[in-house]
């Protein structure tokens, strides 16, 4: 009776997790014109709406027909008010895009290059692969979302001054106050976004087409979107990710309430950890051919 025993030789130095790290990831992702184009597209909208308010006057802060104040009101008070304003408007579709854009590509665009294989082949382990792609495609939306705020603080400051946070529903947080507020406000809209980075990303291990990766996590928030504005669903909006998206606005209230904030961010991190989940499961099984 003989006993064969299996030796898996492995090339000296090799260790699996140290295959493709982060900042050779990072890198690569980095010297992509999509990212470049993104980042100058949330670098220019401050400048934009400042243009915008020039030419429309800006606003008196005393608030529509109905007497009701919002920050689009409040925007021109100061450089705090203008970045709160300029969250506030692209919070709900402008920063879903560098979320879908920077999860649903980084998969699917080395499938489409034919180059996902040979990644696979040199050798880097699955499991590595998709969580050196997820971490930095993460990193990179954060960014995405901090770089506006940032610009737009920035340039609101030169355009209207340093000042005091105006609130719509009445009062105002110092600019020390203030600034603290807005990294809360932008903290929970990154993770507010957690649900279209994990579909997109999802969608990336599921496709070759970029764009469709892409495209289709856009679509599917949208539709969340759609369905929250169906008021006869009732109390069923609540477990939608797009019912807490604005729930931020309770960060700029004179007295901070955490309940909205905290709701959202558990339905979104619940979503978020199944659909990532699904797309390590899924792609540890998948053939990969191209």
């Amino acid at each position: 009776m003989s006993t064969v025993s299996t030796v898996t030789e492995v090339a000296p130095g090799y260790r699996a997790n140290r295959t493709l790290p982060l900042r050779v990831e990072a890198l690569r992702q980095w010297r992509r014109r999509r990212t470049l184009v993104m980042g100058g597209v949330l670098a220019a909208l401050p400048f934009i709406m400042i243009i915008a308010f020039a030419v429309g006057g800006g606003q008196d802060g005393r608030g529509g027909r109905d007497g009701r104040i919002t920050l689009i009101d409040t925007a021109t008070a100061s450089g705090v008010n203008f970045a709160a304003t300029c969250l506030f408007v692209s919070a709900g579709f402008l920063l879903v895009v560098p979320v879908a854009l920077f999860c649903g590509d980084t998969v699917a665009s080395e499938a489409s290059w034919s180059s996902l294989r040979y990644l696979l082949a040199s050798p880097v382990p699955r499991a590595r692969l998709l969580w050196s792609k997820l971490v930095v495609a993460l990193g990179f939306s954060l960014a995405a979302m901090v770089l506006l705020p940032v610009v737009a603080l920035a340039a609101g400051t030169a355009a209207y001054g340093w000042g005091s946070l105006k609130l719509p529903a009445g009062g105002s947080l110092t600019a020390a106050q203030s600034v603290p507020r807005l990294a809360l406000v932008v903290a929970f809209v990154f993770v507010s976004q957690l649900v279209t980075a994990g579909l997109a990303f999802w969608l990336s291990t599921r496709t070759d087409a970029p764009l469709g990766a892409v495209g289709g996590a856009v679509g599917l928030t949208i539709v969340g979107n759609v369905l929250d504005a169906v008021t006869a669903l009732g109390s069923w909006r609540e477990f939608l990710p797009a019912h807490w998206q604005f729930a931020w606005a309770d960060a700029l209230q004179p007295h901070l309430e955490w309940g909205g904030m905290i709701k959202g961010t558990a339905v979104s991190v619940s979503y978020a950890l199944v659909l990532f989940a699904l797309a390590f499961r899924g792609f540890a099984r998948k053939d990969i051919v191209s």
